[in-house]
């Protein structure tokens, strides 16, 4: 069981847990679950059954935040498949080893987060592939490393973006380095304060060749010659490595 949450008894009795227990409709689903507007939504009891919780753990969730208020009808109120997506979550991110403190202070960095609308107004990627994530399972690809801090910091740079529960890294090769990097060693932390310089000076050279381009080439042309631009950042890159690392083997 969660911490601190306790074990309870027997079903939730409160105002806003449904109909008597075992009421069904005629065609075999619980009075309290319903699709209203187009959206399934549960009571109290329903909810914790379809989570695989107690009402009282539910009722714990709830006064600490880690779920959002249900919608209320009078005295009723009624939960949606973000509420039973957001206990997954917790349910998932307890069995990795996070506190209910440290979900909390997640969930506080993530709904604090831009949310993929805003990103796509901005103008989506046009070669990087993006991935989409569970936070559980972006908890697996950087193991004790995804704290609130870290998540706040990856959202603010652009590499995380949300879209309901659900959480989308921006780059898969991104995603891939950062975690390959974690794994040799390297503190999440210090991998997102590099890449706060690297976009930095990324924007910088972007700035550099598109004034370059557009004072020697047409708007049109842009796009085309963009392939030249990365080129000359790679090769400079791969002669700066081997200034400070020395050349080693060479590629075959």
């Amino acid at each position: 069981m969660a911490e601190g949450s306790g074990e309870a008894t027997g079903p939730g009795t409160g105002a806003d847990t449904g109909a008597p227990e075992g009421t069904r409709t005629p065609t075999g689903t619980p009075d309290g679950v319903r699709t209203h507007e187009g959206v399934r939504e549960y009571r109290m009891e329903e909810l914790a059954t379809a989570a695989g919780i107690t009402v009282r753990t539910l009722r714990f969730y709830r006064e600490r935040g880690l779920i959002p208020p249900p919608r209320r009808e009078g005295r009723i109120a009624w939960y949606d498949e973000h509420h039973l997506a957001r206990l997954r979550t917790i349910a998932a991110l307890l069995e990795r080893g996070h506190t209910l403190n440290g979900i909390a202070d997640l969930t506080t960095a993530f709904e604090s987060g831009r949310n993929v609308r805003e990103v796509l107004a901005l103008g989506s990627p046009t070669e990087e592939e993006p991935v989409r994530l569970t936070p559980g399972e972006l908890a697996d690809h950087f193991a004790g490393e995804v704290t609130a801090e870290n998540l706040a910091a990856a959202l603010d740079l652009g590499y995380l973006v949300t879209d309901g529960e659900e959480i989308i890294h921006i780059s898969r090769r991104l995603l891939d380095v950062s975690a390959a990097l974690v794994r040799e060693g390297i503190p999440l932390a210090e991998v997102l304060k590099a890449g706060a310089r690297v976009r930095e000076h990324a924007d910088a050279l972007a700035e550099l060749f598109t004034d370059l381009l557009r004072t020697h080439a047409a708007e049109e042309d842009l796009r085309r010659l963009r392939p030249l631009a990365k080129s000359v950042v790679e090769a400079e890159l791969s002669m700066a490595l081997d200034r400070r690392l020395g050349p080693g083997t060479a590629p075959e």
